[in-house]
């Protein structure tokens, strides 16, 4: 485990910043436990010249944890279902940046 992978670890189990979620592959695989950050900044987008304001989330899960995300698999927190629509691995092949849609 190198320096990137045990900050990732500390940062998702640090309970003022990770949260649980469950994580179905395909939105309904079985579900598998596992600690996430969120964040949910908000996006400016165009639309008819018009600028509209969407919330967004982005969730950071650590690979060692899923090895593997698709579009159309989902993770639940708490009351809200978020479906991924684009994931990309960080730069140190630690994380995954998870764009996801309520």
């Amino acid at each position: 485990m190198n320096a990137f992978a045990e900050a990732m670890a500390a940062l998702v189990a640090d309970p003022n910043l990770g949260v649980e979620a469950l994580y179905r592959q395909g939105g309904s695989g079985p579900p598998v436990a596992v600690r996430v950050l969120r964040s949910s900044p908000d996006r400016v987008g165009q639309a008819f010249g018009t600028e509209i304001l969407a919330a967004t989330d982005v969730l950071s899960v650590a690979i060692a944890t899923l090895p593997g995300l698709a579009a159309g698999d989902t993770f639940e927190l708490g009351p809200d279902l978020l479906t991924v629509t684009h994931a990309e691995r960080d730069a140190s092949g630690t994380a995954w940046r998870v764009f996801c849609q309520r």
